[in-house]
């Protein structure tokens, strides 16, 4: 018996049903690799980002997720460089969905119980999505931001429903705007962490802090 369609499942309907030591046998899901790219590069070297964002409260399912990764990396990799970007999924498949099997072979009404205990066995996996949720970001130089566009507008057909692609205004994956992230990185006051930046306010003992930045103003 095959997977049945993804529409079946599109609507969010009950509690999530994640898998647990009371659900076993859940397949696994298809999507395995999160971030993709350049996944190790600075947070300096990629100031542009854009995000896929969801316009509709569904359920997408883990063959999509991996679907639209590898539409979108193939593009990017083509068009602006294997080692020019770095794409990431933000959004994990840990809703388990059922099926309740129906026999369809001669005789079956002999066999099969109908609705009796219809509670149903785990056919696969999906991310329960909300309105605005992110669902694909991609950072990258601000001359690859045209190809990051198409890029998630080919990933956008692997979805159902509607999704809107959005121009960050922030620095890559941080929390910073990219105005505030180069007059805190002059002023010293941004560490980088990774592909983010940590923020060093004006609290703690001056002996732990490194020449220049131990004298920052009390309003800063």
């Amino acid at each position: 018996m095959g997977r049945r369609p993804a529409r079946c499942y599109r609507q969010i309907k009950g509690k999530p049903y994640p898998k647990s030591r009371f659900n076993r046998g859940v397949p696994d899901p298809k999507i395995r690799i999160y971030d993709v790219g350049m996944k190790k590069r600075g947070v300096d070297e990629f100031p542009c980002c854009v995000h896929l964002v969801s316009w509709e409260k569904e359920n997408v399912s883990s063959e999509a997720l991996e679907a639209a990764r590898i539409a979108c990396n193939k593009y990017m990799a083509k068009y602006a460089g294997k080692d020019s970007f770095h794409l990431r999924v933000r959004v994990h498949p840990y809703h388990v969905l059922r099926i309740n099997k129906m026999l369809s072979c001669a005789g079956a009404d002999r066999l099969q119980t109908g609705m009796r205990g219809a509670f149903g066995k785990p056919l696969g996996t999906a991310a329960r999505v909300a309105i605005g949720q992110i669902l694909l970001s991609v950072r990258c130089k601000d001359a690859n931001c045209n190809h990051a566009q198409e890029a998630l507008r080919r990933a956008k057909f692997k979805f159902p429903g509607r999704q809107k692609i959005i121009v960050s205004g922030k620095w890559g994956f941080t929390k910073f705007k990219r105005a505030d992230y180069i007059r805190f990185k002059r002023e010293n006051r941004i560490v980088p962490d990774g592909v983010n930046a940590k923020f060093l306010t004006c609290h703690g003992p001056l002996s732990e802090r490194e020449p220049g930045r131990a004298f920052l103003p009390a309003t800063a």
